[in-house]
C-alpha cells in the first residue's frame, strides 16, 4: 500500500486538508497525518469540530484504519526518519509560518522535520499556501522552495467550470493537488475548450 504524509497547519482552509485525507484513505492509501497545534483551533472555528488537544480527539473524525495520527511535538515519530519510505508529503493548508520554516530548513516540530526529510531525500513535497495578500517575504520563500523542487499549489480555485458551491471550489483545489501527487481523480471537470 502506498503511503503519504499529510500535514494540516493553522492557516485558514483546513477543509482542504480534511478532504485530501478523506479521499486518500477512501482510495486505499495509507495516510500519516500530522495536525499542528494551531490547526486544532482552526478546525474548531471553521468546521465546528469539538476538539481538545491532543490528537486523540481526531480519531473520532478520522476513523479510517488507513489513517495514522501523530502529535506535532512528537519529533521521534517514525515519519521523522528518512528511512520511513513514503510517496511524498502534502502540507495543506500551509501557513506562512510553516512555509518560511520549511524554506530555511528549521526542524522545530514534526511537520517541519518531515518536510526537511522530504527535501533532503528528494521526495515529493507539496505545499498548499493559504494567505492573501502575499508579502515579498512570502513570495521569496515560495521561490526558494520551488527552486528546491517543492511544488507550490496555492489554494486558488478556477471558475471555468462555473462552480455552484464552495464544495466544488474545494474539489478543484484538491484535484490539482492529487494531480501533482499523480493520484488518479475526477475531483473537478477538466477544461476542454468549451465556452
Amino acid at each position: 500500500m502506498q503511503r503519504y504524509i499529510v500535514a494540516i497547519t493553522g492557516a485558514s482552509g483546513v477543509l482542504y486538508g480534511v478532504r485530501l485525507v478523506q479521499i486518500l484513505a477512501q482510495k486505499g492509501y495509507e495516510v500519516h497525518l500530522i495536525v499542528s497545534e494551531a490547526a486544532y483551533i482552526v478546525l474548531q472555528q471553521e468546521i465546528g469540530w469539538e476538539l481538545s488537544f491532543p490528537q486523540q480527539d481526531l480519531k473520532n473524525y478520522f476513523p479510517n484504519k488507513n489513517i495514522f495520527l501523530y502529535m506535532n511535538s512528537d519529533i521521534a515519530a517514525p515519519v521523522a526518519s528518512g528511512s520511513f519510505l513514503t510517496a511524498g508529503m502534502v502540507i495543506i493548508p500551509c501557513s506562512m509560518s510553516t512555509l518560511s520554516s520549511v524554506a530555511v530548513g528549521l526542524s522545530n516540530n514534526l511537520i517541519e522535520r518531515v518536510a526537511d526529510v522530504m527535501i533532503k531525500e528528494k521526495r515529493p513535497l507539496t505545499l498548499v499556501p493559504r494567505e492573501t495578500p502575499l508579502s515579498s517575504i512570502h513570495l521569496q520563500n515560495m521561490l526558494r522552495l520551488s527552486e528546491m523542487g517543492v511544488s507550490i499549489v496555492p489554494a486558488m480555485p478556477a471558475f471555468y467550470q462555473q462552480p455552484k458551491s464552495v464544495d466544488e471550489m474545494i474539489s478543484f483545489v484538491i484535484g490539482k493537488v492529487l494531480d501533482i501527487m499523480k493520484v488518479p481523480n475526477d475531483s473537478f471537470p477538466r477544461y476542454n475548450g468549451d465556452v
